[in-house]
């Protein structure tokens, strides 16, 4: 490795962010491949995704029977729900965004503090959160065993009798590693059809490379591969109480660090950031120019930096809707309003 390589390899995240705002580091040093494109899923057990499915659109995982997975992470609206903060059990105001399901199988963790190591993890988070799906593990895997057509449905996935909240998860887990979102139009252009992207939003491109937004938004994902502190050159005002990745790690030099958000179908995922304070691109494109890069956009350059955003939309997943087995008598009723 040569003495330029090692130095463009430490100054990642923050650091070459700053260098790229101040003119240090040319954007033509870039690599071409700081974004690269999104691959189609490869489906290699349609029997657990389609298990997973189900179990994603189920509001019986939840105390109330009205919350599934689906409800705040809505497949029809971008993976999201498009409110600030999610709706929970008894109406309960959720602490924070809620942050796309779609192509979060790329994210180098899951949550915004990254306290989840996998999509896997993640799964049994909410069923158990008192203010999100308010129940437990135990009483959604009796809700599943008290189902005949779902203990069938497992038996058959996984080859045994056990039904666990394991199984669950990795069921959850193999459907939502397939809601990726391939082809978008600035993809196209990667790969080489240079019509694919217009005049605005190739300028759009150039001042979001320029500007050194792809220090924290690259790769696959067009970020979700790293942490990084949220008000670098001016503080960030909210009265949102998260912590980010300090809640995990307890380390105080992490406060106000969060997993750096997917910039994939970010026209679609409104609003933005943790506390969803930004309810338009072009009032994010604002925040973050101020905020971590030091920069005042000018109206123009705001423009054409969201027409380049919006090229990040991919191709959806088409999503048939599952028919749910039947509860048997057995089946505990929920209890929405206890």
């Amino acid at each position: 490795m040569t003495q330029h390589s090692i130095f463009r390899t430490i100054l990642t995240g923050v650091a070459f962010a700053a260098l790229l705002a101040a003119g240090a580091v040319q954007a033509k040093e870039l690599d071409p491949e700081s974004i690269q494109p999104v691959p189609a899923a490869k489906v290699t057990h349609p029997a657990k995704v389609e298990l997973g499915k189900k179990l994603f659109f189920d509001p019986r995982l939840s105390r109330s029977g009205f919350i599934s997975c689906n409800s705040c992470h809505n497949l029809s609206m971008g993976g999201s729900d498009n409110i600030k903060t999610s709706i929970g059990d008894k109406w309960q105001k959720g602490p924070i965004n809620s942050p796309t399901v779609l192509n979060s199988s790329l994210n180098l963790a899951q949550f915004w503090d990254g306290r989840a190591k996998d999509l896997r993890e993640q799964a049994g988070g909410p069923i158990a959160n008192p203010g999100e799906m308010a129940f437990t593990h135990d009483l959604a895997v009796d809700m599943l065993r008290s189902i005949p057509e779902y203990v069938a449905e497992f038996k058959k996935v996984f080859g045994n009798d056990k039904l666990s909240i394991d199984e669950v998860t990795l069921a959850i887990a193999a459907f939502e590693e397939t809601l990726v979102t391939p082809d978008a139009r600035f993809d196209q252009w990667l790969k080489g059809n240079k019509k694919a992207l217009n005049a605005q939003e190739l300028r759009g491109y150039q001042t979001f490379k320029n500007s050194g937004c792809v220090a924290c938004h690259n790769g696959v994902n067009v970020g979700g591969n790293s942490f990084q502190k949220m008000g670098i050159v001016e503080p960030y005002q909210t009265d949102n109480p998260a912590e980010g990745r300090a809640g995990v790690t307890g380390k105080d030099a992490d406060r106000f660090n969060f997993k750096v958000p997917t910039l994939r179908n970010v026209a679609l995922t409104y609003p933005y950031f943790h506390d969803g304070a930004a309810n338009t691109l072009s009032e994010a494109v604002d925040t973050m120019g101020r905020l971590q890069l030091g920069r005042r956009f000018t109206p123009n350059e705001n423009a054409d930096i969201v027409a380049f955003l919006k090229t990040l939309t991919g191709k959806q997943p088409q999503i048939t809707l599952p028919i749910l087995p039947p509860s048997s008598d057995q089946t505990k009723r929920p209890q929405p309003f206890e």
